[in-house]
C-alpha cells in the first residue's frame, strides 16, 4: 500500500469557514489550522500525490497537541497517527475492513477504493458516518479522508451529502479526487475547495500508452465491427476491465485535448465537435463508477464518439 508524508499542521476549530480557494495549497492548509478556524469538510483537488499527502499532514495536524504548527511527531496524538505499513480495504468488508484509522489513531479515519473495486462504496460511507456520530474517543476533534472521491458513485455521494449537512460537532471531513467534476454540485458546494496545481503526467508521451495512442490515430480508418472488436476486448473481471476503459478514457481526453490545442492555433476553427466529444468522455467516466455500468459499453460508447469525431 503506499506510504505517505509525515510533515503536517496544526489543530483547532471554528464555527466560522476561511475560504481556502486560492494561494499556495499546503500553505492554505498551514493558515487555516494556525488560525483555528476549521470548516467540517473541504474538497482538495488535484493530479497526482500531493493532494492525499496533504490531506494525511492535515488531518494529523488536526489532533496534534503540540505547542506549533503541524504533527510534532513527539505528542502522543503524533505517535498514534504516524502513518505505517496500512492493512488494506476492501469495499465488501468481506476480505478487509470497510475503512481505516490514520496509523492506530481512532479518531482519524480513512477512506478508499479497495483494490479490487472500481468505486468507494455506498457501505462504506454509511460505516464512517455511523463511526463520526459517536463520541471522539480522545475527546478532541475527529476527521475523515475519502480518498478517489471522483470514484463515489451516485448513491455514496448522495449518503455523503447527509453527513455533510449535518456533520456532527468538532468533525471534519476531507475529500481528496483527481477530478471534481465527477462529484455532485451539492457535494461541491458544501466544501471549501482546495485546489493542487501539479501537473500530472501527459497520456500521449506515457510510453505504457504508445499502442493505445497509435490505435487512437487510426480510428478515421476504423469500421463499425472494428470497434466493436475493440470494445470487446474490455470484458472479463471488472475491476481490471474498468480499469482499462478508464485508460483508454483517460488517454481520448488526452488525445482530444491536443486536439482542440492544435485547432485553436488558427483563428475562426471550429472545435465545437472536440468540445462536445470532451464532455461525452467525462460522461462516460461517470457512467463507470456506477454499480451496475459494463465496462465493455462504456467503451464502445467512448469508442464510438471518438470515431464519429475523427470520421466528419
Amino acid at each position: 500500500m503506499r506510504r505517505l508524508s509525515q510533515n503536517a499542521t496544526k489543530s483547532g476549530y471554528s464555527a466560522r469557514p476561511m475560504n481556502p480557494s486560492t494561494g499556495d495549497p499546503q500553505a492554505v492548509l498551514n493558515r487555516t489550522l494556525e488560525s483555528g478556524r476549521i470548516h467540517s469538510s473541504y474538497l482538495l483537488a488535484g493530479a497526482g500525490d500531493g493532494p492525499r499527502e496533504a490531506a494525511l499532514r492535515f488531518v494529523r495536524g488536526l489532533v496534534c497537541s503540540g505547542p506549533a504548527p503541524g504533527p510534532c511527531d513527539s505528542c502522543a496524538s503524533c505517535t498514534r497517527s504516524a502513518p505505517r505499513d496500512e492493512i488494506e480495504i476492501d469495499g465488501t468488508g468481506k476480505r478487509g475492513p470497510l475503512y481505516r484509522h490514520v496509523g492506530d489513531h481512532p479518531d482519524l479515519l480513512w477512506v478508499e477504493r479497495g483494490s479490487d473495486d472500481t468505486r468507494v462504496r455506498i457501505g462504506q460511507v454509511r460505516a464512517v458516518q455511523s463511526a463520526l456520530r459517536l463520541t471522539a474517543n480522545e475527546g478532541g476533534r475527529r476527521a475523515a479522508v475519502i480518498a478517489d472521491a471522483e470514484w463515489l458513485n451516485h448513491g455514496a455521494q448522495n449518503a455523503l451529502l447527509k453527513l455533510l449537512e449535518e456533520p456532527p460537532p468538532q468533525t471534519t471531513l476531507v475529500l481528496v479526487t483527481a477530478n471534481p467534476a465527477g462529484l455532485l454540485a451539492t457535494v461541491r458546494s458544501r466544501c471549501q475547495k482546495v485546489a493542487f496545481h501539479e501537473t500530472a503526467a501527459d497520456p500521449l508521451s506515457d510510453p505504457e500508452n504508445a499502442e493505445l495512442v497509435a490505435r487512437l490515430g487510426e480510428l478515421p480508418r476504423a469500421t463499425p465491427p472494428a470497434l466493436l472488436d475493440w470494445a470487446e476486448e474490455y470484458r472479463g473481471a471488472r475491476a481490471p476491465a474498468a480499469a482499462e476503459v478508464e485508460r483508454l478514457l483517460e488517454t481520448g481526453s488526452a488525445w482530444v485535448r491536443a486536439r482542440v490545442r492544435d485547432a485553436i492555433a488558427s483563428p475562426g476553427t471550429d472545435v465545437s465537435r472536440e468540445l462536445a466529444l470532451h464532455r461525452t468522455l467525462a460522461d462516460c467516466r461517470k457512467t463507470l463508477v456506477q454499480r451496475n455500468a459494463n465496462p465493455q459499453m462504456v467503451a464502445e460508447r467512448a469508442l464510438f464518439a471518438l470515431h464519429d469525431m475523427v470520421a466528419q
